[in-house]
């Protein structure tokens, strides 16, 4: 084997799992947001698919949860943050940042965006909200 091929090999083996696959929330479970309050990471052998995308889990309970009901786990507007939409920009959210609004998780982008959406929640969710709409 020629040595740049070696090395890129290499180089492709360290990828992590969740950048190789189509992992929703980055392998996070949607529904600890909620029973947690944090951003928990999901188990590699607790998975389902839903809407082209495998999402993980840290229980079976959890699990079963999303799948009665994966809507209301889903992040809002897509997982896109509401800040950058608020700005009119389209850019996706952490899962590590996140807000809940209502029973509806928000991802954000950075800290400092969560602390900018925690200033005025309302207004930039209704503005998000209306940039998303011309987005779709």
């Amino acid at each position: 084997m020629k040595p740049l091929l070696i090395v890129l090999f290499a180089l492709l083996s360290h990828v992590s799992p969740a950048l190789s696959q189509d992992w929703a929330l980055g392998g996070f479970d949607p529904v600890g947001y909620q029973s947690e309050g944090r951003a928990v990471p999901g188990r590699n052998d607790i998975s389902t698919m839903w809407k082209g995308m495998i999402w993980h889990f840290a229980s079976v309970e959890n699990r079963a949860q999303f799948e009665a009901d994966p809507r209301s786990f889903a992040p809002g507007l897509n997982g896109f943050c509401p800040v950058a939409l608020s700005n009119g920009r389209r850019e996706p959210g952490d899962p590590r940042h996140f807000v809940i609004i209502g029973q509806r998780v928000y991802l954000l982008r950075s800290d400092d965006d969560q602390r900018r959406f925690m200033q005025d929640p309302k207004s930039i969710l209704m503005e998000a909200r209306r940039v998303w709409a011309s987005l779709k």
